[in-house]
């Protein structure tokens, strides 16, 4: 353990922190004060304040520094930590930020630049633990204090109250009068209590929700708080199976006939909210016999997140005292990621000081104390991990005369009438990390700016081509381009830039048949299993393959589309409005001016495509492969020997030479003897 930290709630903060710190702590609780448990939980910046007090270990006597930090919540626990940085990725950053020192327990797992948290280390600098596995260490150290005496073991669980009341406008209002404190609900034949309309939705005089602002609805003494959106919303599908019952929310024939939701389609975070209330009134109208099920959905299917790829600046904040919590102000000066990344206290750090001295104008003898603090910065200014300078300073107006130790150590300077972005050749590079994508964390992307580059239909076939529909996965637009190409392409089958329209009304061959077959299954199976990922990738395939043939003919590509449509309904229906207009033999409802792909009947699996009926042989002459040939599975010694002798390939190596034997090993190769 290398450092303590407490809640700035908990009860002992103000006993141990010593004079000298008061003045301090009292401006870092005031601080935390302001922030809500939500914020203090996404907060990437570290903060902290040193109580002064130390805390001794019961094992070897250590004095341990105790500091207050906001990360840890006085809910989570006992409100207290220990801090073991080289195991752990936020106590490994505030260590590194408030210079504590790092003890390497788990040797060569750990690289000195970031935390690893393996179990299966062997311990070391641990005294009477070292040479025990770490994942076997918990249950030692746990029996070690019981038997001393000192705590005991115990396991604590997180409840989270299910909170249903809200105070707004929006919502169910709740049938409820207030008479003396007391709660009593109104009688039936005052429902549906409707909400009234209102001027104004700000809040009532005490806190309370918008309704309190009514003197129509307070002299009632009504409940000035409403049912939160997911109260309606977790019943409304048994409402849709009959919407005109004026006596009942829904008959029971009409909910017998429905049934359940066969697919219910959410995030992970509807499960409290959502999910927990629908499962809630689906059973209690199944036990009052006015449903004939008690489970509202028959399959459920949580997808991902579609995560940012959030982009870090590296800011140099200096402070002249190292006893000063105060950074004073200067320019802004921003570190290149390979420099911090490479760095170590000792040396690393050491090299970047002539650098800051030379930008803050000090003398070269004056000392000083700086640390480095990662901050978000706006994707869209970033090209990959390359930061546009320019654009940063124009970012905001604080920024404006920034300047940055680039990645190969020369400086970026802000000039008076020009920006010098890398005056000496260099490049920014920023840090990365895959995070929810928030506005707070500048790392959002605009899908109107991409439909308006790329289109739609390239916008949504991306989203699924990213990965199982059930993973959160990184948003990467650069990986937007193969997509949008694989759309062109599909484009390319129909029309030629110069030719014009190239499909035609041809029969295909065997080779195509089978492409679209192939297509077809995989379609069928992948859709069928949510798996729009491996879905898209078959779609390239068959357009790869369906180019290579040169194939342009309608009887394989219409299919094609109506297979797409779902994935890209824009292009597929114009390509098929394209193909159908003119054509009088295709059924009115999908000929003429009302082409329209989603009339179309979808394409039926023939098996008989997919049936293998022939195979390519490697032709080989003296045991030297020379081609390769592609004969029926059904074919014959005498046909197998002519085909391969006439082949100009075979000929040339043949030389004229009559050879002594064809040997045909079916399934497997042909050899020539000569």
């Amino acid at each position: 353990v290398d450092f303590m930290v407490i809640s700035p709630e908990h009860e002992l903060g103000d006993s141990i922190t010593t004079e000298d710190r008061k003045k301090e702590m009292d401006q870092y609780i005031e601080y935390v004060q302001s922030r809500s448990e939500r914020e203090r939980m996404a907060e990437k910046k570290i903060t902290g304040c040193f109580t002064g007090s130390f805390a001794l270990s019961p094992f070897d006597g250590r004095a341990i520094p105790v500091w207050i930090s906001e990360y840890v919540l006085a809910g989570y626990g006992t409100g207290a930590i220990m801090g073991v940085p080289c195991g752990d990725e936020r106590d490994f950053k505030f260590a590194r930020y408030f210079q504590i020192p790092i003890t390497n327990i788990i040797g060569n797992y750990f690289n000195g630049q970031e935390a690893n948290a393996t179990k299966d280390a062997l311990l070391e600098n641990s005294g009477w633990l070292n040479g025990i596995k770490m994942k076997d260490a918990t249950d030692v150290v746990i029996r070690e204090i019981e038997d001393r005496g000192i705590g005991k073991r115990k396991i604590n669980y997180k409840m989270r109250d299910a909170a249903f009341s809200r105070q707004r406008y929006w919502g169910e209002p709740f049938p409820i009068k207030w008479e003396n404190g007391i709660a009593y609900p109104l009688d039936e034949s005052a429902l549906p209590l409707e909400l009234p309309k209102v001027a104004s939705y700000g809040p009532g005089p005490e806190g309370e929700g918008p309704l309190a602002n009514l003197a129509l609805w307070t002299s009632q003494k009504l409940e000035t708080n409403t049912m939160p959106g997911y109260a309606g919303s977790s019943w409304y599908f048994l409402r849709y199976m009959d919407p005109q019952n004026q006596d009942i929310f829904c008959s029971r024939p009409a909910s017998d006939y429905w049934g359940q939701v066969d697919l219910y389609i959410g995030g992970t975070e509807h499960a409290v909210g959502h999910l927990l209330y629908s499962r809630m009134w689906t059973k209690f109208l199944f036990d009052l016999g006015h449903i004939g099920f008690d489970e509202p959905f028959k399959k459920l299917v949580n997808q991902g997140m579609i995560q940012g790829s959030s982009r870090f600046v590296f800011r140099i904040m200096v402070k002249r005292n190292p006893d000063n919590e105060e950074q004073e102000k200067h320019i802004p000066i921003f570190v290149s990621h390979g420099l911090v990344k490479g760095a170590d206290e000792a040396a690393g750090l050491s090299i970047l000081r002539p650098s800051i001295a030379a930008l803050l104008s000090l003398p070269g003898s004056q000392p000083f104390h700086f640390v480095i603090s990662p901050q978000h910065v706006d994707v869209n200014l970033v090209d990959g991990l390359q930061l546009d300078l320019n654009g940063f300073r124009k970012w905001k107006p604080e920024f404006g005369d920034a300047s940055f130790i680039l990645e190969d150590g020369s400086l970026s300077v802000a000039r008076t009438k020009d920006r010098d972005s890398n005056s000496m050749g260099g490049i920014y590079l920023c840090g990365a990390e895959v995070e929810k994508m928030s506005k707070s964390r500048f790392n959002t992307v605009n899908p109107d700016d991409l439909v308006s580059k790329y289109g739609a239909d390239t916008f949504r076939m991306y989203e699924m081509f990213l990965g199982p529909v059930e993973q959160s996965k990184p948003w990467d637009t650069k990986g937007i381009e193969g997509v949008h190409r694989f759309l062109k392409k599909l484009w390319r089958l129909f029309f030629d830039e110069t030719k014009g329209k190239i499909w035609t009304l041809e029969k295909p061959t065997a080779a195509e048949w089978k492409v679209l077959h192939r297509t077809i299954k995989k379609i069928e199976e992948d859709t069928e299993r949510f798996s729009f990922n491996t879905a898209v990738s078959a779609f390239m395939i068959s357009v790869n393959d369906l180019t290579e043939l040169q194939c342009h003919k309608k009887e394989i590509l219409e299919p094609l589309l109506i297979l797409l449509a779902p994935y890209a309904p824009h292009i597929t229906d114009e390509l098929f409005f394209q193909i159908n207009r003119g054509d009088n033999s295709a059924p009115a409802s999908i000929s003429g001016a009302h082409a329209f792909i989603l009339n179309a009947a979808y394409p039926v699996l023939e098996g008989k495509f997919l049936v293998e009926s022939s195979k390519n042989y490697p032709v080989a002459i003296n045991g030297k492969t020379r081609t390769e040939l592609s004969i029926n599975l059904d074919a014959t010694q005498t046909e197998v020997e002519e085909l391969v002798l006439n082949n100009d390939t075979v000929k040339k190596w043949l030389d004229g030479k009559s050879p002594k034997k064809v040997i045909y090993v079916k399934n497997k190769m042909i050899n020539i003897v000569l």
